[in-house]
């Protein structure tokens, strides 16, 4: 028995448009049966409270900032204060310090640089806390109708 080619042809191409079909409606098919377990309304009510979405900005801010911090500590800060001191040690590069085989170099750069990102992250801080201005300080407020009442009733009580 022979095959027919065209009939080969078509039974690829409707495998081939089921297995797309399957594989680009599967995602659909399980967000329909996430929402009717209402697992898509609890999602979107955590994932969009104020404290979510401000950390996640947070975090893409910090990490930027992050970047800027470190390379203001790479390529301006740590050459101008090590320079000399590289120099006095007979060292090109921080990399290169060692003693007994012992490349405490990159230690020293990772411990400097921390102090350098520490000092600078408490200046800005520092200088945010400013600019947000003296915080209002609420006066207590005065005894509930019902406190007043306790206290009427123990005063009373007293007598």
């Amino acid at each position: 028995m022979t095959k027919n080619p065209d009939f080969c042809l078509k039974i690829k191409i409707l495998d081939k448009t089921y297995n797309n079909f399957i594989s680009n409606n599967f995602l659909f098919l399980l967000l329909i049966k996430l929402e009717k377990m209402g697992v898509v309304k609890e999602f979107k009510e955590f994932a969009f409270k104020g404290n979510v979405v401000d950390l996640a900005i947070a975090v893409i801010i910090g990490a930027a900032f992050g970047k800027i911090v470190t390379s203001f500590v790479a390529d301006v800060i740590t050459p101008l204060l090590l320079n000399p001191a590289l120099k006095a040690a007979g060292v090109s590069r921080i990399e290169l310090l060692s003693w007994n085989s012992v490349m405490y170099g990159n230690f020293f750069s990772a411990v400097l640089s921390f102090l350098i990102i520490a000092i600078v992250l408490f200046l800005v801080i520092k200088g945010i806390n400013k600019m947000k201005g003296p915080k209002e300080i609420l006066a207590p407020a005065g005894p509930t109708k019902e406190e007043q009442l306790l206290t009427e009733i123990r005063d009373l009580l007293k007598k």
